[in-house]
């Protein structure tokens, strides 16, 4: 097992400092492994999700190689040959579980901002005191951003979100978190082979949650209530001017519509197994509120916007993957986590052979899958 930096690298070098886990602790669990603290209906912080994965990679022994950074896999004529910062290795098969959020995807228009305006990513945001006095534009309206406006708006900082497709749900449902729902009525356990339009499931954006200890819901109209001024999709920089498409209208009904929907299956799986007495009666939220006039533009030279977090989504990085399984749109060819090149395997990559397949407590049905068709492939060929 080789990993570019430490056990749990990621989690300690790529996520800002406040950031908890998105799912309750209860869910927190690998093979042999899973938490045992005085919270399950807690979030954990940083350091306890450090903590967690150290501690499964000592129980488990697992053979990890830290500080081994992978340059190249390619194809021999018996396997493939890694090559990597301590020399190569030979072997007939690889798993990559380098995940889906290697490097942070931004538009390209970019370069057009004014060098006046400091722009960052969540790879490279750690904290408000970080940024600049003054406003700051927060691009993107999934779990990143969406938490990383109201942070800034609780700093005391102005806060504009940029807001375009996203994906709306309440922390809690009838008394209980809605990824208990998620579980128990199935949802997450829905299969690739299932899904009706796989690409797109596979590129949606993270619900708009937040793993605070008060498990508080963070939709739109609750950072609305903060005072963070609300503007469409950011479409396009032209003489230095932020431009922002319209339709925020439909954009909000659309957000609702679709949560509505999955709490009316969440109310039909608790009338059908019985549950109605166990959980609180169904509840409906207000519709997302529509801003009376939302601003179409912002003047980036004005210097009212000192600082843009783009909180636009990530993408994996396969630059060293010298094998030709990679799109145009760089993303991995494989079908449920058997790549298109015999031998090679993924883990970890969204909706993978399920929809839970990026969450901790998700990947172990998938790994168990995609290992016994990888044990079948070495069997085959000895």
């Amino acid at each position: 097992m080789l990993e570019r930096g430490e056990v749990a690298n990621s989690w300690r070098h790529e996520r800002w400092d406040s950031l908890r886990l998105l799912t309750p602790n209860w869910q927190s669990r690998l093979p042999g492994h899973r938490y045992d603290g005085p919270d399950p209906d807690g979030y954990m912080t940083m350091g306890e999700v450090i903590e967690f994965i150290e501690h499964f990679a000592a129980v488990s022994r697992s053979p990890v190689r830290t500080g081994t950074n992978v340059t190249s896999v390619r194809r021999t004529d018996d396997g493939y040959r890694v090559t990597t910062s301590h020399g190569e290795i030979g072997c007939r098969a690889v798993a990559i579980a380098s995940g889906a959020c290697n490097q942070p995807t931004v538009p390209q228009f970019t370069d057009a901002v004014p060098a006046s305006v400091v722009q960052l990513t969540p790879f490279d945001y750690n904290g408000p005191a970080q940024l600049p006095d003054g406003a700051v534009l927060v691009v993107g309206a999934s779990a990143t951003g969406v938490q990383l406006a109201a942070e800034l708006k609780a700093s005391g900082r102005p806060v504009t979100l940029s807001v375009g497709e996203h994906v709306r749900l309440p922390r809690t449902y009838r008394g209980r978190d809605v990824l208990w729902w998620m579980d128990a009525a199935g949802v997450w356990d829905q299969r690739h082979d299932e899904v009706d339009d796989l690409t797109r499931a596979r590129r949606l954006p993270s619900p708009q949650l937040i793993g605070s200890p008060e498990r508080s819901t963070l939709d739109l109209n609750a950072l609305a209530a903060m005072g963070v001024e609300l503007v469409g999709r950011w479409a396009a920089v032209r003489d230095g001017r932020a431009l922002f498409s319209g339709g925020l209208r439909n954009v909000f009904s659309l957000a609702d519509l679709k949560m509505r929907r999955l709490l009316d299956t969440f109310d039909d799986w608790a009338r059908a197994h019985g549950c109605e007495a166990e959980v609180d009666p169904p509840e409906r939220f207000s519709s997302t509120h529509v801003p009376e006039s939302a601003r179409w533009q912002i003047d980036l030279r004005s210097g009212e916007i000192r600082a843009i977090v783009w909180a636009t989504g990530f993408r994996p990085d396969y630059r060293w993957l010298d094998v030709p399984v990679v799109d145009a749109k760089g993303r991995l060819r494989h079908e449920g986590g058997v790549v298109d090149s015999p031998g090679l395997y993924a883990l970890g990559l969204p909706v993978l052979r399920r929809r839970k397949s990026t969450f901790i407590y998700g990947v172990e049905d998938d790994a168990r899958e995609v290992i016994d068709h990888l044990a079948g492939y070495l069997a085959a060929r000895r």
